[in-house]
């Protein structure tokens, strides 16, 4: 069963930064569109971000826009996010999953398109 497995969380201080990535061995997603979500304890899961089969296509959540930065490196099915001026309400559960439905990125994608979760890395942004 393919499942992504994400990496890289950790305890940082407000302004501080961190760099997750996650990968599925064996998985050829590359003509997929991967997104990375997050899930606070007592919210939904929201797409944070995604990006496409070509890298020129990704898409940000306005809360994170301009902070994190998302790449992948196709062949391996990879994907990073780099997270920079991190704030308390960054802090959830992180996961990436891909979306077999769609290989660019945009607003209309549903969370339900996407499949091959991770059991998540927890980010927390404390002083």
């Amino acid at each position: 069963q393919v499942q992504f497995v994400e990496s890289g969380g950790g305890l940082v201080q407000p302004g501080g930064s961190l760099s997750l990535s996650c990968a599925a061995p064996g998985f050829d997603g590359d003509y997929y569109a991967i997104g990375w979500f997050r899930q606070a304890p007592g919210k939904e899961r929201e797409r944070v971000s995604c990006i496409g089969h070509s890298s020129s296509s990704t898409y940000y959540a306005d809360s994170v826009k301009g902070r994190f930065t998302i790449s992948r490196v196709n062949g391996r099915s990879t994907v990073y996010l780099q997270m920079s001026s991190l704030k308390p309400e960054d802090t959830a559960v992180y996961y990436c999953a891909a979306n077999p439905m769609r290989s660019v990125c945009g607003d209309n994608h549903q969370i339900h398109e996407y499949s091959y979760w991770g059991q998540g890395t927890q980010v927390t942004v404390s002083s």
